[in-house]
């Protein structure tokens, strides 16, 4: 990757005619150690969250060594760039090629599931391997999420036990996961769900050897300002010393927002302003999926082609439109820009990291992008001390919910 002091001063010196992830490695690295440092067990990266090679080579540099992975691909490139990492396929439901090549080609023998149907699989393709870890994930509430990720993977708890005993008989190491829901507010929503997976331990009479708190760590947002991250190693610290599993368990969390967030921002080129209408040259269809389907709010900025920051005057409301010919490809409310907005600026949104570049579907011939590492601050952070911020205006792309 080309490397520039800050977004502003790479559009200074040349136009840029694709929408550019303009890529922090360094504040992905600055995450990732965090948790490494004080989460009290193994960190695992969930890879779908940015699977760009530069943030997995970042997290490798940051001491990453764990990923959680959801298909062949995901496989694929972590085994390519990271070989002596070690992957887990936490994915509930698995072709039958993408078991027999995660345990015989990959080497990978951790698996989720959440029904009898899926162990059945594991088994056969696996040919009734011996050293399997099986995790089984069970349905919470989703409570205090954003996000909430209820009804699709996760056992109901009246089908738990009977699982729990059936994995029991075959696992070298038996595990016991949920996900309490993506950008998660409250803390104590994983000493709930943790509380909950003690239940169902007892219930099934199994030992457990392993507590997967998954996902759902929340970053910093327009309007989603959560607690410190320290909140949530506190509850699952003390829930987990009151759990009903072996003294020697191991603890393992899978965050990928709160680590890949603040890691890049998107560069966006203004196509055109008619009246109270903007184009941009991405949309819906590409990084910006979450700020038209899923109203997510994410900080911004607007900058001529010269660098010049603008914003500090009237401002007026406009309809903001993604590059493609598809009508839905449409920002939900109204976004304040500047009043003299025109074409050739540059919106650029920040903490990008997540569910950015990893969405864009290519569709209408859209969705490349050229990267570049830029060395200015994140426009908000979870782990920054005061200064170490990029100010930013709140533009609205939305009611604040996903």
């Amino acid at each position: 990757m080309e490397r520039h002091p800050s977004p502003l001063s790479f559009v200074s010196e040349a136009p840029a005619h694709d929408p550019v992830i303009c890529a922090r490695p360094s504040k992905a690295v600055t995450a990732a150690q965090w948790f490494l440092e004080n989460f009290d067990g193994d960190t695992l990266y969930a890879v779908k969250v940015n699977p760009a090679p530069w943030m997995i080579d970042a997290l490798y540099k940051a001491g990453v060594r764990w990923f959680d992975v959801a298909s062949e691909a995901e496989m694929e490139l972590v085994a390519a760039r990271c070989p002596d990492a070690r992957m887990a396929y936490m994915h509930p439901v698995k072709s039958r090629r993408a078991i027999h090549r995660a345990y015989h080609e990959f080497g990978c023998n951790i698996f989720a599931l959440d029904c009898l149907e899926e162990l059945e699989k594991i088994l056969e393709e696996t040919g009734g391997a011996k050293d399997l870890q099986l995790i089984v994930r069970t349905s919470v509430s989703g409570e205090g999420s954003l996000l909430p990720l209820v009804g699709k993977f996760g056992a109901p708890d009246q089908d738990v036990p009977a699982l729990l005993q059936a994995c029991r008989a075959h696992a070298d190491e038996l595990g016991i996961a949920f996900h309490v829901g993506s950008q998660c507010m409250d803390p104590n929503a994983f000493r709930k769900a943790m509380v909950q997976a003690s239940h169902l331990i007892v219930e099934a009479g199994v030992t457990v050897d392993i507590v997967d708190v998954g996902g759902g760590f929340p970053s910093v947002y327009p309007g989603m300002t959560p607690p410190p991250l320290s909140a949530y190693m506190d509850a699952i610290h003390e829930e987990f010393e009151e759990m009903m599993v072996l003294e020697n368990a191991d603890l393992w969390c899978e965050p990928g927002r709160a680590i890949a967030a603040e890691g890049a921002s998107l560069l966006t080129r203004v196509d055109l302003v008619q009246g109270g209408r903007v184009f941009l040259n991405d949309g819906g269809y590409g990084a910006l999926y979450d700020a038209v389907h899923e109203r997510w709010t994410y900080p911004a900025r607007v900058f001529g082609a010269d660098g010049r920051l603008k914003g500090t005057g009237t401002e007026t409301a406009y309809t903001v439109y993604g590059p493609t010919c598809d009508s839905s490809d449409a920002f939900p409310e109204p976004m304040m820009f500047p009043a003299d907005l025109e074409e050739g600026d540059y919106v650029e949104f920040g903490n990008l990291g997540a569910y950015g570049a990893a969405m864009a579907s290519g569709f209408n011939g859209f969705g490349r992008y050229e990267t570049i590492e830029v060395c200015d601050a994140p426009f908000a952070s979870a782990y920054a001390t005061s200064g170490e911020v990029v100010p930013f205006r709140r533009v609205e792309t939305g009611t604040g919910r996903r």
